[in-house]
Protein backbone atom coordinates (compact mmCIF):
# COMPACT_ATOMS: atom_id res chain seq x y z
CA UNK A 1 0.00 0.00 0.00
CA UNK A 2 2.83 2.36 0.85
CA UNK A 3 4.46 1.65 -2.51
CA UNK A 4 1.26 2.61 -4.31
CA UNK A 5 1.08 5.91 -2.43
CA UNK A 6 4.72 6.68 -3.25
CA UNK A 7 4.10 5.81 -6.91
CA UNK A 8 1.04 8.09 -7.03
CA UNK A 9 2.98 10.96 -5.49
CA UNK A 10 5.71 10.47 -8.06
CA UNK A 11 3.20 10.63 -10.91
CA UNK A 12 1.69 13.84 -9.53
CA UNK A 13 5.16 15.39 -9.18
CA UNK A 14 6.11 14.47 -12.73
CA UNK A 15 2.83 15.86 -14.07
CA UNK A 16 3.44 19.15 -12.25
CA UNK A 17 6.96 19.34 -13.67
CA UNK A 18 5.66 18.79 -17.22
CA UNK A 19 3.07 21.54 -16.84
CA UNK A 20 5.70 23.94 -15.49
CA UNK A 21 8.08 23.17 -18.35
CA UNK A 22 5.29 23.69 -20.92
CA UNK A 23 4.29 27.04 -19.43
CA UNK A 24 7.89 28.19 -19.40
CA UNK A 25 8.31 27.08 -23.00
CA UNK A 26 5.21 29.00 -24.08
CA UNK A 27 6.41 32.08 -22.21
CA UNK A 28 9.77 31.84 -23.92
CA UNK A 29 8.15 31.59 -27.39
CA UNK A 30 5.76 34.44 -26.67
CA UNK A 31 8.24 36.91 -25.33
CA UNK A 32 11.33 35.90 -27.34
CA UNK A 33 12.43 38.81 -29.56
CA UNK A 34 13.36 37.98 -33.17
CA UNK A 35 15.37 40.70 -34.91
CA UNK A 36 15.03 39.11 -38.37
CA UNK A 37 11.20 39.08 -38.15
CA UNK A 38 11.12 42.62 -36.77
CA UNK A 39 13.29 43.90 -39.63
CA UNK A 40 11.08 42.17 -42.21
CA UNK A 41 7.91 43.72 -40.73
CA UNK A 42 9.54 47.16 -40.57
CA UNK A 43 10.59 46.96 -44.22
CA UNK A 44 7.11 45.84 -45.27
CA UNK A 45 5.31 48.55 -43.31
CA UNK A 46 7.44 51.70 -43.75
CA UNK A 47 10.37 50.67 -45.97
CA UNK A 48 13.01 51.38 -43.28
CA UNK A 49 15.76 49.00 -42.15
CA UNK A 50 17.05 45.95 -43.99
CA UNK A 51 16.20 42.31 -44.41
CA UNK A 52 18.33 40.00 -42.29
CA UNK A 53 20.11 37.73 -42.71
CA UNK A 54 21.14 39.32 -45.98
CA UNK A 55 22.78 36.11 -47.28
CA UNK A 56 19.54 34.20 -46.89
CA UNK A 57 17.46 36.76 -48.82
CA UNK A 58 20.21 37.14 -51.44
CA UNK A 59 20.28 33.40 -52.01
CA UNK A 60 16.56 32.55 -51.89
CA UNK A 61 14.55 35.81 -52.24
CA UNK A 62 16.81 38.17 -54.12
CA UNK A 63 13.99 39.71 -56.19
CA UNK A 64 11.97 40.44 -53.05
CA UNK A 65 15.13 41.74 -51.35
CA UNK A 66 15.61 44.36 -54.07
CA UNK A 67 12.02 45.68 -54.17
CA UNK A 68 10.75 45.15 -50.63
CA UNK A 69 11.73 48.60 -49.35
CA UNK A 70 10.17 50.46 -52.28
CA UNK A 71 6.93 48.46 -52.10
CA UNK A 72 6.18 49.17 -48.47
CA UNK A 73 2.62 49.72 -47.24
CA UNK A 74 3.19 53.35 -46.31
CA UNK A 75 2.79 54.57 -49.88
CA UNK A 76 -0.38 52.56 -50.31
CA UNK A 77 -1.78 54.02 -47.09
CA UNK A 78 -1.01 57.53 -48.34
CA UNK A 79 -2.76 56.87 -51.67
CA UNK A 80 -5.73 55.37 -49.89
CA UNK A 81 -5.95 58.41 -47.64
CA UNK A 82 -5.79 60.81 -50.57
CA UNK A 83 -8.48 58.91 -52.48
CA UNK A 84 -10.67 58.73 -49.38
CA UNK A 85 -10.37 62.45 -48.60
CA UNK A 86 -13.17 63.51 -51.00
CA UNK A 87 -15.43 61.05 -49.26
CA UNK A 88 -15.24 63.18 -46.11
CA UNK A 89 -17.17 65.98 -47.81
CA UNK A 90 -19.72 63.51 -49.13
CA UNK A 91 -20.08 61.98 -45.70
CA UNK A 92 -20.58 65.40 -44.15
CA UNK A 93 -23.28 66.26 -46.69
CA UNK A 94 -25.00 62.93 -46.10
CA UNK A 95 -24.83 63.47 -42.35
CA UNK A 96 -26.26 66.97 -42.72
CA UNK A 97 -29.09 65.66 -44.93
CA UNK A 98 -29.86 62.85 -42.50
CA UNK A 99 -29.82 65.24 -39.56
CA UNK A 100 -32.21 67.60 -41.32
CA UNK A 101 -34.46 64.72 -42.30
CA UNK A 102 -34.43 63.45 -38.71
CA UNK A 103 -35.52 66.88 -37.46
CA UNK A 104 -38.36 66.99 -40.00
CA UNK A 105 -39.45 63.48 -39.13
CA UNK A 106 -39.37 64.33 -35.42
CA UNK A 107 -41.77 67.19 -36.13
CA UNK A 108 -43.93 64.86 -38.23
CA UNK A 109 -44.08 62.32 -35.42
CA UNK A 110 -45.01 65.03 -32.92
CA UNK A 111 -47.69 66.30 -35.34
CA UNK A 112 -49.14 62.80 -35.75
CA UNK A 113 -49.23 61.89 -32.06
CA UNK A 114 -51.80 64.56 -31.05
CA UNK A 115 -55.09 64.61 -32.99
CA UNK A 116 -55.65 68.37 -33.01
CA UNK A 117 -58.00 68.09 -36.02
CA UNK A 118 -60.49 66.04 -34.00
CA UNK A 119 -60.44 68.63 -31.23
CA UNK A 120 -61.50 71.21 -33.83
CA UNK A 121 -63.99 69.15 -35.90
CA UNK A 122 -65.04 66.33 -33.59
CA UNK A 123 -68.00 68.05 -31.93
CA UNK A 124 -69.92 68.88 -35.09
CA UNK A 125 -69.19 65.46 -36.59
CA UNK A 126 -70.51 63.75 -33.45
CA UNK A 127 -73.64 65.94 -33.40
CA UNK A 128 -74.37 65.26 -37.05
CA UNK A 129 -73.83 61.53 -36.53
CA UNK A 130 -76.21 61.52 -33.55
CA UNK A 131 -78.84 63.35 -35.61
CA UNK A 132 -78.39 60.76 -38.35
CA UNK A 133 -78.92 57.96 -35.81
CA UNK A 134 -82.06 59.67 -34.48
CA UNK A 135 -83.54 59.86 -37.99
CA UNK A 136 -82.70 56.19 -38.55
CA UNK A 137 -84.71 55.27 -35.45
CA UNK A 138 -87.73 57.10 -36.96
CA UNK A 139 -87.92 54.89 -40.05
CA UNK A 140 -90.10 52.16 -38.61
CA UNK A 141 -92.44 54.67 -36.92
CA UNK A 142 -92.84 56.55 -40.21
CA UNK A 143 -93.92 53.40 -42.02
CA UNK A 144 -90.61 51.93 -43.16
CA UNK A 145 -89.48 48.33 -42.77
CA UNK A 146 -86.82 46.76 -40.55
CA UNK A 147 -84.82 46.01 -43.69
CA UNK A 148 -84.75 49.72 -44.54
CA UNK A 149 -83.59 50.56 -41.03
CA UNK A 150 -80.81 47.95 -41.20
CA UNK A 151 -79.61 49.37 -44.50
CA UNK A 152 -79.35 52.87 -43.04
CA UNK A 153 -77.65 51.48 -39.94
CA UNK A 154 -74.98 50.07 -42.25
CA UNK A 155 -74.27 53.62 -43.40
CA UNK A 156 -74.02 54.69 -39.77
CA UNK A 157 -71.45 51.96 -39.00
CA UNK A 158 -69.47 52.88 -42.12
CA UNK A 159 -69.13 56.45 -40.87
CA UNK A 160 -68.07 55.22 -37.43
CA UNK A 161 -65.40 53.01 -39.01
CA UNK A 162 -64.15 55.89 -41.18
CA UNK A 163 -63.80 58.15 -38.13
CA UNK A 164 -61.92 55.45 -36.16
CA UNK A 165 -59.60 54.73 -39.10
CA UNK A 166 -58.81 58.43 -39.50
CA UNK A 167 -58.07 58.77 -35.79
CA UNK A 168 -55.68 55.79 -35.86
CA UNK A 169 -54.00 56.73 -39.16
CA UNK A 170 -50.40 58.01 -39.29
CA UNK A 171 -50.98 61.33 -41.03
CA UNK A 172 -50.45 65.03 -40.33
CA UNK A 173 -53.25 67.06 -38.79
CA UNK A 174 -53.79 69.03 -42.01
CA UNK A 175 -54.57 65.85 -43.95
CA UNK A 176 -56.53 64.46 -41.02
CA UNK A 177 -58.74 67.57 -40.99
CA UNK A 178 -59.48 67.14 -44.70
CA UNK A 179 -60.60 63.58 -44.04
CA UNK A 180 -62.83 64.65 -41.14
CA UNK A 181 -64.47 67.35 -43.27
CA UNK A 182 -65.05 64.83 -46.06
CA UNK A 183 -66.70 62.45 -43.58
CA UNK A 184 -68.86 65.29 -42.24
CA UNK A 185 -69.99 66.17 -45.77
CA UNK A 186 -70.91 62.52 -46.45
CA UNK A 187 -72.90 62.27 -43.21
CA UNK A 188 -74.75 65.50 -44.03
CA UNK A 189 -75.61 64.29 -47.53
CA UNK A 190 -76.89 60.92 -46.33
CA UNK A 191 -78.86 62.57 -43.53
CA UNK A 192 -80.60 64.87 -46.01
CA UNK A 193 -81.44 61.87 -48.17
CA UNK A 194 -82.82 60.07 -45.13
CA UNK A 195 -84.98 63.08 -44.17
CA UNK A 196 -86.43 63.17 -47.69
CA UNK A 197 -87.16 59.45 -47.38
CA UNK A 198 -88.92 60.00 -44.03
CA UNK A 199 -91.05 62.78 -45.54
CA UNK A 200 -92.00 60.48 -48.39
CA UNK A 201 -92.98 57.72 -45.93
CA UNK A 202 -95.08 60.21 -43.91
CA UNK A 203 -96.93 61.49 -47.00
CA UNK A 204 -97.51 57.94 -48.14
CA UNK A 205 -99.07 57.03 -44.79
CA UNK A 206 -101.33 60.09 -44.79
CA UNK A 207 -102.47 59.41 -48.35
CA UNK A 208 -103.25 55.83 -47.46
CA UNK A 209 -105.34 56.99 -44.49
CA UNK A 210 -107.29 59.41 -46.69
CA UNK A 211 -107.93 56.80 -49.34
CA UNK A 212 -109.01 54.20 -46.81
CA UNK A 213 -111.48 56.57 -45.08
CA UNK A 214 -115.24 56.32 -46.16
CA UNK A 215 -117.65 59.28 -46.26
CA UNK A 216 -121.34 58.38 -45.66
CA UNK A 217 -123.29 61.25 -47.19
CA UNK A 218 -126.80 61.45 -45.71
CA UNK A 219 -129.77 61.09 -48.13
CA UNK A 220 -132.04 64.16 -47.74
CA UNK A 221 -133.94 63.76 -51.00
CA UNK A 222 -137.23 62.72 -49.39
CA UNK A 223 -137.23 65.66 -46.97
CA UNK A 224 -136.31 68.07 -49.76
CA UNK A 225 -139.15 66.74 -51.94
CA UNK A 226 -141.67 67.03 -49.14
CA UNK A 227 -140.61 70.56 -48.30
CA UNK A 228 -140.84 71.60 -51.96
CA UNK A 229 -144.31 70.16 -52.31
CA UNK A 230 -145.49 71.96 -49.20
CA UNK A 231 -144.11 75.24 -50.44
CA UNK A 232 -145.87 74.74 -53.81
CA UNK A 233 -149.19 74.11 -52.11
CA UNK A 234 -148.76 77.08 -49.76
CA UNK A 235 -147.95 79.34 -52.70
CA UNK A 236 -151.05 78.20 -54.64
CA UNK A 237 -153.37 78.73 -51.69
CA UNK A 238 -151.98 82.15 -50.92
CA UNK A 239 -152.67 83.61 -54.37
CA UNK A 240 -156.26 82.40 -55.06
CA UNK A 241 -157.82 81.64 -51.72
CA UNK A 242 -160.43 78.92 -51.76
CA UNK A 243 -162.14 79.95 -55.17
CA UNK A 244 -162.52 82.63 -58.00
CA UNK A 245 -165.46 84.60 -59.67
CA UNK A 246 -164.10 84.17 -63.14
CA UNK A 247 -163.41 80.51 -62.89
CA UNK A 248 -163.81 77.39 -60.97
CA UNK A 249 -161.20 76.08 -58.47
CA UNK A 250 -160.81 72.41 -57.97
CA UNK A 251 -158.27 71.10 -55.47
CA UNK A 252 -156.28 74.30 -55.62
CA UNK A 253 -156.14 74.32 -59.45
CA UNK A 254 -157.42 77.54 -61.06
CA UNK A 255 -159.28 77.39 -64.40
CA UNK A 256 -159.48 80.60 -66.38
CA UNK A 257 -162.39 81.36 -68.93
Amino acid sequence: MAKRVIHLKSMVFLLGMLITIQVNAQSYVTYNHDDAKMNQITVQEVGAGSLTPDLYYWAFHNSYRKSAASKNKLSYRALAGVSAYPQVEDADSVQAALTKRAEIEALNIADRQIDIAWLAEGTKITDKLNAFQTNINRIVGAGGSIHDKDRWNDYYHIFQCAIKATQDAYMPNAQRKKEYLAIYADITKQNETLIAYLVQLSKKAKTADILSATYNKPDHREAITTAAQNRWRDAGCGKNGSGSSNGTSTSGIIIQD
